[in-house]
């Protein structure tokens, strides 16, 4: 079954690992060489047992220790070919990249990944659905807004990890930004609210899902306490009260998880093969 752990998230850089058997995958690396190394240590991973790093974008906060990490580790680099040509210009490292198309598919080991565009202010964003036999973990990081193929594309995930970037209100009052950086924010092409982020989740939402993380939450414009406390309400609003919410930070790494929870029975579809009882069915709409 798939593990997964966040080993940080916020403007500071962006980093998640993802296992399955002795297959380990980096997602995306905007943290330093070194602090990759200590987080994947301090979760149980040899740093050198990483077999591929996948990338969502090109923006510094989520590659910026890709090529020192590399420089003694020969990894698999997976990126769409503009992200690629961009993040290379700057790397010393001799990296196998592997680049696709947004919406194409990969294998990793025995790790399923579907890729497919976002809106976000990078050249060519992307999130991924990474699938096992028997379970699988939707990732969306920087994105401004929820397209319809964003919403069916992560459907029936056993665990989401998605950003909630800034609280409507708090990003209203803060005297630090200026009117033109909260603009660029709240855009279709900026990051998810709290709102944006619980209407996602509630739209992947199924008898399966066991999880949803909160990332990339601004460390000014919002708390843990509010996006996990707003996620969840709403959650349980539309029937998902099984489904726990928790926050990555930006400055320690999440414990190396399951992505599904063995007791919600799944069938060859990734839906639950057996019926809830009437009173516990949930309502999946907000």
């Amino acid at each position: 079954m798939l593990e997964f752990a966040v080993l940080g998230s916020g403007s500071a850089g962006n980093s998640a690992v993802l296992c399955l058997g002795q297959t380990r995958i980096l997602i995306d690396a905007g943290l330093s060489a070194k602090q990759l190394c200590l987080r994947l240590e301090k979760v149980g991973i040899d740093p050198d047992s990483i077999d591929a790093a996948v990338l969502t974008h090109e923006h510094s906060d989520h590659v910026r220790g890709l090529d020192v990490f590399c420089r003694k580790r020969k990894l698999e680099v997976y990126a769409c070919s503009h992200t690629s040509a961009l993040v290379r210009e700057s790397m010393k490292s001799e990296v196998v990249w592997k680049q696709f198309v947004a919406g194409d598919g990969f294998q990793v080991g025995g790790i399923q990944v579907e890729s497919f565009s976002i809106p976000h202010d990078a050249v060519d964003p992307v999130g991924f659905v990474f699938r096992s036999k028997e379970s699988c973990l939707g990732f969306v990081s920087d994105i401004g807004q929820v397209t319809e193929m964003v919403r069916q594309r992560l459907k029936k995930v056993n665990t989401l990890f998605v950003e909630a970037n800034y609280d409507e209100l708090m990003l209203q009052e803060d005297q630090r930004r200026p009117w033109a950086i909260k603009q660029r924010i709240a855009s279709r092409h900026g990051h998810l609210s709290n709102v944006q982020a619980a209407e996602l989740a509630v739209a992947s939402a199924s008898p399966i899902m066991c999880r949803v993380v909160l990332g990339h939450l601004s460390s000014d414009c919002n708390t843990a306490e509010v996006a996990t406390g707003f996620v969840k309400k709403e959650l349980n609003a539309a029937g998902g009260l099984h489904v726990e919410v928790s926050c990555a930070t930006q400055r320690e790494p999440m414990e190396l998880r399951r992505v599904a929870d063995p007791t919600l029975k799944q069938d060859d579809e990734g839906t639950s093969s057996e019926p809830m009882e009437e009173a516990s069915q949930p309502h999946w709409s907000l």
